[in-house]
């Protein structure tokens, strides 16, 4: 006999675009009878809901994930307790058929959805908001995500096969991906002494998407997606984020303009071999 939530979640697997197994919903978790639409699935199988008011966020994983969402979950509440803007934890379920994290949404859009004339107009002040969440005192953070653990994560997604090529450079695309990997292990003795003179908290997946503006302002409305929060070399979030920008700029004049400005405002001249190192760790992780 079905379980109470079938209903709604046969009517939320028919609404997704992607296929798979069928998602797990807030609803189905026993979060509430409310009304939850669909956001999208994540690459770990997570789904992120919003409820119909657009006041509250929810992600769902299947049981097998509940520690990670459970990590996730911890993190959002002490970073809010830091005084760093971003979501608050309203609600958290786990059983037998899974974890739901719920949160009050962030107000605003993110980064990625802006124009490129706003995007300019917010940069100086994300650079601002980057450098006070890395101004949050290291000693006060329980949650690590180091240059050893990342690596142990790449070797474990590259001895599976998991590399996804998208998420690499393009230059990097026809490489093997243990190739890659070994190319990164050669470098890691000496990253390892910057980042014990340089660590910081670290967002952990610092990308424009995971920026929220306030579209009125364009002042830093919160960070979102924080489930890789933890001490890191600074570099780690800089490089993504960085990268990521210079898909929105129209023009390598105009994105080195913008490298220029985020730096001067952040405070820091630019190693860009050490950029370099992280922009190619991270696509390693993520699988």
């Amino acid at each position: 006999m079905p379980q109470a939530g079938y209903t709604e979640l046969v009517r939320v697997a028919a609404m997704s675009d992607r296929p798979g197994p069928w998602t797990v919903s807030p609803v189905l978790l026993g979060v509430d009878d409310g009304d939850w639409l669909p956001v999208t699935s994540g690459e770990s199988g997570a789904a992120v809901f919003r409820s119909a008011d657009a006041t509250r966020y929810a992600k769902c994983v299947p049981a097998a994930d509940a520690a990670g969402l459970k990590a996730e979950r911890d993190r959002v509440a002490w970073l809010n307790d830091q005084g760093v803007p971003g979501p608050q934890v309203l609600d958290w379920h786990s059983g037998e058929a899974g974890a739901c994290l719920v949160t009050r949404a962030v107000s605003g859009i993110p980064a990625d959805q802006v124009s490129t004339d706003d995007l300019r107009g917010a940069w100086e002040r994300i650079a601002d908001a980057v450098r006070r969440l890395h101004e949050v005192p290291v000693s006060q953070c329980p949650f690590r995500r180091g240059l050893d653990a990342m690596v142990a994560v790449a070797r474990d997604v590259v001895a599976r096969g998991a590399v996804n090529p998208e998420f690499l450079p393009v230059e990097q695309q026809n490489t093997p991906a243990a190739e890659l990997l070994d190319r990164i292990t050669l470098q890691v003795p000496r990253r390892r002494e910057q980042e014990a003179a340089d660590t910081v908290v670290c967002h952990g997946d610092l990308c424009l998407p995971n920026i929220i503006l306030d579209p009125r302002t364009l002042d830093v409305s919160g960070f979102i997606d924080l489930g890789r929060l933890g001490l890191a070399d600074r570099y780690a979030d800089l490089a993504l984020l960085l990268a990521n920008a210079r898909e929105t700029w129209t023009d390598e004049e105009r994105g080195r303009a913008a490298d220029m400005a985020f730096a001067e405002k952040y405070g820091i001249d630019l190693d860009h071999d050490r950029l370099r190192f992280y922009l190619h760790l991270d696509p390693l992780t993520w699988g």
